[in-house]
């Protein structure tokens, strides 16, 4: 039986996803919300979004402009379902990563997302380029807290379709033998300290990964206190294995994207 199983991958092609031909956008997954072409007259007096989200991710300034901050975003549909006008939709847009925290809070202004060009790559995330851009590197996952949503797209991740390890990509047992930390969870009181040492101990350069929304925000919790701030964000409730791959990727340079522009230009193409 095993001999017919292994005769079968070598005469079958291969299953793993190519990364390369990802698009952003996934149609059979809710994604984040983003303003309809019925927002260009305006959003109105109207703040069910506003007062119905549950992890405070949108404030309304005026009539004409709405901020949503996709790093707090459960992606939970919500806000599109109580929207009485169709002024929000779910998108299916799901690649919410970004090098920079702030990229992750966009506004716009009657429906037109409001651009910010100054994000600039740190020193610590152009020496970790540097170091894995062709190698990759090794990651020590700790849970701060979270709801183990996280960590199960992590393993997945390291399945035959994503294949995490093809990138050069994998996980360690030990912070000392990790060139990075991914976390998960809002960081809590208790983890606090483990936290900070396993991040301490690891040699330069060296990387941290905010992996969840949780994570980032502390989604419909306090968010704790990190050792640093995260040199990659990757939101979601929980991100696909596709999406933290991505996100990888970008932290290695190996691809170029820029959360605000992207999703700027799915606006303009597809709503």
């Amino acid at each position: 039986m095993k001999f017919i199983l292994e005769l079968r991958n070598l005469l079958f092609p291969k299953k793993n996803m190519n990364l390369a031909l990802v698009a952003p956008l996934n149609p059979i997954s809710r994604g984040i919300p983003v303003p309809t072409k019925n927002m260009e007259v305006g959003c109105g007096t109207c703040s069910k979004c506003e007062d119905t989200c549950p992890t405070d991710a949108i404030e309304k300034n005026n009539k004409e402009e709405i901020k949503f901050d996709y790093g707090m975003c459960i992606q939970c549909g919500i806000c599109s379902q109580i929207c009485s006008e169709n002024k929000l939709i779910d998108s299916g847009f799901v690649y919410v990563f970004g090098l920079n925290r702030n990229e992750l809070a966009v506004n716009y202004k009657n429906g037109k997302i409001q651009i910010e060009n100054n994000f600039k790559l740190t020193q610590n995330q152009i020496a970790f380029q540097k170091l894995t851009k062709r190698s990759g590197f090794l990651y020590r996952e700790v849970a701060c807290g979270g709801n183990n949503t996280v960590e199960s797209e992590l393993n997945a991740s390291f399945n035959s379709v994503f294949d995490s390890e093809r990138e050069g990509v994998r996980s360690v047992a030990s912070p000392k033998h990790a060139d990075a930390i991914v976390f998960s969870g809002s960081v809590t009181r208790n983890m606090e300290k483990a936290f900070d040492k396993a991040y301490r101990v690891m040699n330069e350069p060296k990387a941290l990964i905010a992996c969840g929304t949780e994570a980032i925000s502390g989604g419909f919790f306090q968010m704790g206190k990190k050792p640093v701030e995260p040199d990659l964000y990757i939101a979601g409730d929980p991100p696909r294995p596709d999406v933290i791959l991505q996100g990888f990727r970008l932290l290695m340079g190996r691809i170029q994207f820029r959360f605000q522009i992207e999703l700027q230009k799915f606006l303009e193409s597809s709503l």
